[in-house]
């Protein structure tokens, strides 16, 4: 049973990342903690947590507020996710046998539907989860870690990407299946790297052409799609795949 701290907290981070509560939202703990019926003491635990994640800051003779959404950040921290995340995918594709890709694909179609939809929360869900079912097959915590945290601090800022680009929604589930693809019929482990690093770029390109169309560029440097010759697949060797992998 989800305790009243608990309870704080899920409806808070709900609410952020669906964007009820928008960037820059100041955060009235006694306001919260009277609409759910509970003292200040887990009001003031929960937002400690989504502050712990990056979703809420403190300001001085302000308070708590939803963390400001940062293009710089979403820029920085989606070419570190296309990176790590795109090393992780190639390590971690031959260990997915088909049992594990039907998972994927199930993933998949809840992203497809929650886009036609229009469920930014359930978009954002759905991806989440393509993702971690790939990288959990990497077999390295401290990578799978850091994945994770990075992920935790795009959440705030995700749903802003998603409210601008919307049609990214259907791209990304596209190029889903053509990661699933190369996956299952056993591609190189540069080629699927290069695919899911592209994957996340593309996401970064769309963006920045989001910022150009209003008047916004940051004028972000691009980062090269594809590793360079001899990169971090070439110097640590996927294993050998299981067999079962190539299994429809």
């Amino acid at each position: 049973m989800v305790n009243k701290q608990g309870r704080v907290y899920n409806a808070l981070r709900e609410g952020i990342l669906s964007g009820a509560y928008g960037p820059g939202y100041r955060l009235v703990i006694d306001r919260i903690a009277e609409d759910n019926g509970v003292s200040t003491l887990p009001v003031r635990e929960a937002i400690r947590r989504l502050e712990a994640e990056g979703l809420v800051v403190f300001r001085p003779n302000v308070g708590a507020l939803v963390t400001p959404a940062d293009p710089q950040q979403f820029d920085e921290s989606m070419r570190l996710l296309a990176v790590l995340e795109g090393y992780a995918t190639a390590v971690a594709a031959p260990q997915l046998d088909a049992a594990a890709l039907r998972e994927i694909e199930a993933a998949n179609t809840r992203m497809e539907r929650a886009v036609a939809a229009l469920d930014v929360l359930g978009i954002g869900n759905a991806n989440r989860e393509f993702h971690r079912l790939i990288v959990a097959h990497c077999g390295n915590a401290p990578l799978i870690a850091l994945l994770e945290d990075v992920g935790r601090r795009l959440d705030a800022i995700r749903r802003t990407v998603f409210t601008h680009i919307p049609y990214r929604g259907t791209a990304s589930i596209d190029e889903h299946r053509r990661l699933i693809a190369l996956i299952r019929e056993g591609a190189s482990a540069r080629k699927i790297e290069q695919a899911a690093r592209e994957h996340k770029l593309h996401t970064l390109e769309a963006f920045h052409q989001w910022q150009i169309e209003h008047g916004q560029d940051g004028g972000g440097e691009r980062l090269p799609a594809a590793p360079p010759p001899g990169g971090p697949v070439a110097a640590a060797r996927p294993p050998r795949r299981r067999s079962g992998a190539k299994q429809a």
